[in-house]
């Protein structure tokens, strides 16, 4: 007989964002004509940088000359990248990364989950409500966690709530635990967290022993100059944190795939034996064994990010989705809606009114105005009555969109 992970059967009914597709089918299917706007996934619509895809068209005539041809490369990432990174994206903000650190890969979600190869059984962990539901269910599939309650919590973590009641901060537990999973700027809420915020977490994780793991995929849409960037931007947190990020929200990677993971190698943890073990050798271990690097074309179009006009270009991506998330948070706010987030990410985090439930508002909004966003709920207990809409989309499609939810929410339409 066949056995099966088991623990898959342990998850909810529907990973978030297929759940959300079914309802948009099926409503689609009724309603051939309906112009849908789809503002619930944080996927790109631009173009890749002009800096980027001038690079991948050289890489691809490079792979059609036998001299300059490459076959597997590095399973960590080509030492050109990995070397542009450490100094642009971390030293040049006063982080203490080498470029042996850097691991070049297909996305932050991936790795955010297969993380947990080298990690073992029996950690207590917490994670923010809401919370990117990636870290959750990998945890689940791993069976770190028991069976989820009519809420969806499941036993086993430690939920840390962030709501307006908290200004979306979430409080350092009052037990021990081993593994943290911390998002900044946030998703889905688009929250950010100071220097003081962040140096209390690692504080606390190296009072504790506890691992910090630090997604910072949004980074890039920090406008604030105090916020920091990356958790290496505080003291101590080489010594209890891995911190994820990806090109695929910055240069629009999310169909090309490439990110980047950063392990110290001052990194350690005590094994059951007493032993510290490095976790940096863990990782490339696994790396080595389980992947194969991401392609040399990839890597060529993520290293000219990092050139002038690739900086330049990718500055301006930025920019507009930025200007797309201050028009949704405006034309909300002018609806009579409470919003958050938005300001340095490209999220908007929506109170639903008039006592809707997440859903409730979903099917509203798709149903009256054909536009899609992402039900709270789905990230966790304490989403229930918020909604999260994305400025991943065009300036045209928004500014319907807008125009749409506003005359079914505002006293007044809207012109």
């Amino acid at each position: 007989m066949v056995r099966i992970n088991e623990n898959y059967l342990k998850l909810k009914a529907g990973y978030l964002f297929p759940e959300i597709a079914r309802r948009v089918n099926k409503f689609v299917e009724a309603n051939p004509d309906a112009p849908i706007i789809k503002l619930g996934i944080g996927d790109v619509t631009e173009p890749l940088p002009e800096a980027c895809r001038e690079a991948m068209t050289r890489a691809i005539a490079d792979m059609g000359d036998r001299s300059s041809f490459k076959g597997y490369g590095p399973e960590q990432g080509y030492a050109w990248l990995r070397e542009k990174i450490a100094a642009q994206d971390f030293q040049a903000r006063g982080c203490d990364i080498d470029p042996s650190e850097i691991f070049v890969s297909d996305g932050s979600k991936c790795d955010s989950g297969n993380i947990l190869d080298i990690l073992g059984k029996g950690n207590t962990i917490a994670v923010t409500d809401p919370v990117y539901p990636v870290y959750v269910d990998t945890n689940v599939m791993a069976g770190n966690t028991g069976p989820a309650d009519e809420s969806g919590r499941y036993d086993g973590l430690v939920y840390l709530p962030i709501s307006a009641d908290n200004d979306f901060t979430a409080q350092i537990p009052s037990e021990k635990v081993d593994l943290i999973y911390l998002c900044f700027p946030n998703n889905p809420t688009g929250a950010v967290a100071s220097k003081a915020q962040l140096q209390a977490w690692v504080d606390y994780a190296r009072k504790n022993g506890s691992l910090i793991l630090f997604d910072a995929a949004y980074e890039a849409f920090i406008t604030e100059d105090e916020i920091p960037h990356s958790i290496y931007e505080i003291d101590g947190a080489r010594d209890c944190a891995i911190e994820f990020r990806s090109f695929s929200k910055n240069a629009g990677f999310t169909g090309t795939r490439c990110a980047l993971t950063v392990v110290p190698k001052s990194l350690t943890v005590t094994a059951s034996d007493g032993s510290e073990v490095q976790l940096w050798s863990l990782w490339n271990r696994r790396q080595s064994t389980k992947f194969n690097g991401v392609s040399y074309i990839v890597q060529r179009g993520a290293e000219a990010v990092y050139s002038e006009a690739g900086r330049a270009q990718t500055k301006a991506l930025i920019s507009f989705y930025l200007e797309n998330a201050k028009i949704i948070r405006d034309k909300l706010t002018e609806a009579g809606l409470k919003v958050y987030g938005g300001i340095n990410a490209p999220y908007v985090w929506v109170q639903t009114p008039d006592g809707l439930s997440s859903w409730d508002f979903f099917d509203k909004l798709l149903q009256s105005c054909n536009v899609v966003g992402t039900p709270g709920s789905g990230f966790g207990a304490v989403g229930e009555g918020y909604f999260r809409i994305s400025a991943f989309n065009s300036r045209e499609n928004v500014n319907e969109a807008m125009k749409r939810i506003g005359n079914v929410f505002s006293k007044q339409p809207v012109a």
